[in-house]
């Protein structure tokens, strides 16, 4: 059995260049041994955990849905909402909520502290993503790529 506690995996903050979107990691599956980037599914996993803690006045990331992949989500602690296509929903601990693909969606904490969740999501190779906000997709053969009609920035339309 492969075991680890959430203290003994290490927490990978990450922030957009202009500040307005923003969130740490903690990749619980990664540091059990999943590897996002191989083809094999013994390797792949079908499924990834991780650990999100966002600061108040946050996004996560632009409002974005995945082409294939489908996400769940378990609200730990804090107040947020979450923006979808029927517009905004608030959230707090307890709450459980799940995205399919080409449901473009996106969290905000709208508290004043930290709002800390876990998300599910499984790993579809191919997958690609749509921001309805800046009108671009992510597509991700065989490496990453923003496209209009020429390479984009993924910032590009959002801050």
């Amino acid at each position: 059995m492969k075991k680890v506690n959430l203290d003994q995996v290490k927490e990978d903050p990450w922030q957009s260049p202009k500040g307005k979107y923003a969130v740490a990691f903690k990749e619980i599956s990664e540091t059990l041994g999943r590897e996002p980037g191989s083809l094999d599914l013994a390797k792949r996993w079908p499924f990834d955990l991780e650990w999100n803690r966002m600061p108040p006045g946050k996004s996560n990331f632009p409002c974005g849905g995945h082409s294939a992949q489908w996400e769940m989500y378990l609200i730990v602690s804090g107040n947020g909402s979450v923006r979808d296509k029927d517009g905004m929903t608030n959230v707090t601990a307890g709450d459980a909520f799940i995205f399919g693909p080409n449901e473009p969606h996106q969290i905000n904490n709208s508290g004043d502290v930290d709002l800390i969740y876990y998300v599910i999501a499984d790993n579809p190779i191919g997958e690609s993503c749509y921001y309805p906000d800046s009108n671009k997709w992510l597509v991700q053969s065989p490496e990453r790529r923003f496209l209009r009609s020429e390479p984009l920035d993924y910032f590009d339309g959002e801050e």
